[in-house]
């Protein structure tokens, strides 16, 4: 086992590492989200004119779905590498899957010009999308994590969801400053295609950045030892460690239940249900992503003081506590709009200790592919089912939403609790033996 990796310090090449890896997560999860922000538009300039308004909104949404879709083939595909070839050179990579595609959705011409080659290009610049998230965020966490001290694990990997989150709010900001300085005219003619310019920039800076970081010291010492998987990563993953992969499909649950409601969906929700303005609701959007941000951190520090199971339990009492005081305060009490949601993307926050709990679940041999298969399955899954479950449960109550955020609470206290006082102990160290 490395020498004193356990409990030093934080150094100056940590925090290199650290900052490279969040900015560039940032930047690529700015170029995976950018497209949502500018559906509309798309869907006008990539179908005919002539289909109703209904079936070229379905068939945009699909293609930004395809994304989804397309991130466990891509991100299983490129861990398996990462697990046999090298972590730093499959974190380069996906950097440069994001960036290019991005990049290439600027300047793709319109239907005018290509006719149905244009929406068919769109879609295959989705699934490249989608394939490298799928082999970013999973690489992220395993690459700081495998960097920083073990004591220290937390800390990196709720800084790195922290920077994760920021290229969703960097996205929010970039579309209304673009939507509120261009007419509906420009945006549609040239405007639109900014975002993408700047996203496929913004990653190759990235992945320029990225150059000069280093292999993991767990991956080296690996590589010393022989001590590589000696068959296929996947196969060792459904067969020996079943357990470690339903836990991480649980908290990923959690995780993409948490953003995809709180965060993602409950502007438009507080708009329709309680004729909230559109403005008001995207500004306390803003300040609650920020409070996300540093909720995250938060949690991650916490599970390095007082350990993850506990950390689970008190932020998921938090989740619960916050978010039935933000649904409750837009349906009774909208003056309260502003701190209720601060609050409940605070408390949000608790998503930053998933992470840590994931790479310690895997043995670092097949690490990446086991949080990457886990994770990205996962999301497919829940990520997809989760808005369509909360609309069907809105039927039967206007508070469906924090019905759903309460039940995934009470599940993340259950797991918190178990990973505090399981016998069998899931979790191990990081640095490889």
């Amino acid at each position: 086992m490395m020498h004193n990796n356990h409990a030093r310090r934080l150094n100056r090449q940590d925090y290199k590492t650290l900052s490279l890896a969040a900015l560039g997560g940032a930047l690529e999860f700015y170029d995976f989200i950018i497209f949502v922000f500018f559906a509309a538009v798309i869907g006008e300039l990539f179908f005919p004119a002539d289909i109703p308004d209904w079936l070229r909104q379905a068939q945009t949404f699909a293609i930004f779905a395809a994304g989804y879709l397309a991130r466990p083939l891509g991100g299983i595909i490129m861990a398996h590498f990462g697990d046999s070839k090298g972590r730093k050179k499959m974190f380069s990579l996906s950097i440069l899957l994001m960036a290019l595609p991005t990049l290439a959705m600027g300047l793709l011409p319109t239907y005018a010009s290509l006719g149905v080659a244009a929406p068919i290009l769109l879609l295959l610049l989705r699934i490249l999308q989608g394939a490298a998230i799928g082999g970013e965020v999973p690489g992220a966490w395993v690459f700081v994590a495998e960097h920083v001290p073990e004591k220290r694990i937390g800390f990196a990997c709720g800084t790195l969801t922290a920077g994760l989150t920021a290229g969703i709010l960097l996205g929010s900001l970039v579309a209304t400053l673009i939507t509120t300085t261009l007419s509906a005219q420009s945006i549609a003619q040239f405007g639109w295609r900014i975002p993408f310019f700047l996203g496929g920039v913004f990653g190759l800076i990235a992945l320029w950045l990225r150059r000069w970081l280093h292999e993991t010291p767990v991956f080296r010492e690996m590589q010393a030892r022989k001590a590589l998987a000696q068959e296929l990563p996947l196969k060792t993953i459904v067969t020996a460690h079943r357990r470690s992969v339903a836990v991480a499909m649980l908290l990923t649950w959690l995780l993409s239940a948490c953003i995809v409601v709180v965060i993602l969906m409950a502007p438009a929700l507080l708009q329709k249900t309680y004729g909230l303005p559109a403005a008001q609701t995207l500004q306390a959007n803003s300040l609650a992503t920020v409070m996300l941000l540093i909720g995250c951190v938060m949690a991650g520090t916490a599970a390095d003081r007082f350990g993850v199971g506990r950390t689970l339990v008190a932020g998921s009492l938090l989740l619960a506590v916050g978010c039935t005081c933000f649904f409750y305060a837009a349906a009774a009490a909208p003056q309260y709009l502003y701190a209720s949601y601060a609050l409940a993307g605070l408390c949000v926050g608790v998503v930053g200790v998933t992470p840590c709990i994931m790479v310690k679940a895997f043995p670092a041999e097949v690490r990446f592919t086991g949080i990457s298969f886990s994770y990205n399955v996962a999301y497919a899954i829940f990520g997809g089912l989760t808005p369509i479950s909360v609309t069907f449960m809105m039927k039967l109550t206007p508070m469906a939403p924090l019905c759903y955020v309460l039940s995934l609470a009470l599940m993340g206290c259950v797991l918190g609790g178990w990973l505090c006082g399981g016998k069998r102990p899931l979790l191990t160290q990081v640095s490889a033996r």
